[in-house]
């Protein structure tokens, strides 16, 4: 694949970040960088990544697709109540990809698993609405 300046700092800005930005913040933080970059070249450079494995794609039930450049096995977390996508440190739950496969013909070769539920943020919201 040819070298592209604004690829790198698409690359070099999800690699700096863990708050897992939508491809318009992706677009924003790199203006600086790359002004001439257009919205519609960010989400071209995004899928072409996300499809090299170079980046990762988290898609949310209701919200617009977030990126992460940690492209090693993780686990997220997705806030229902706010949005916020959060890296769990947890162990591979490598195992469920054998209980996938025992009933199955076909070749399980991964698995994909997101938690949801309330951040810590909205979690305190929320139990403090509850005791008013």
């Amino acid at each position: 694949m040819k070298y592209s300046r604004q690829r790198e700092c698409i690359i070099q800005y999800l690699r700096s970040t863990t708050c897992h930005p939508t491809a318009e913040t992706v677009h924003e933080h790199i203006l600086q960088d790359c002004p001439n970059i257009s919205l519609g070249t960010v989400y071209r450079n995004l899928s072409l990544l996300t499809e090299l494995g170079e980046i990762q794609k988290i898609t949310a039930f209701d919200g617009p697709d977030r990126f992460d450049g940690n492209k090693t096995p993780h686990y997220h977390f997705i806030c229902s109540q706010c949005g916020a996508v959060i890296d769990l440190n947890m162990d591979s739950l490598s195992h469920i990809n054998l209980l996938a496969a025992h009933n199955f013909d076909g070749m399980i070769e991964g698995h994909t698993a997101h938690f949801y539920g309330k951040c810590p943020d909205c979690a305190k919201r929320y139990s403090f609405l509850q005791k008013q």
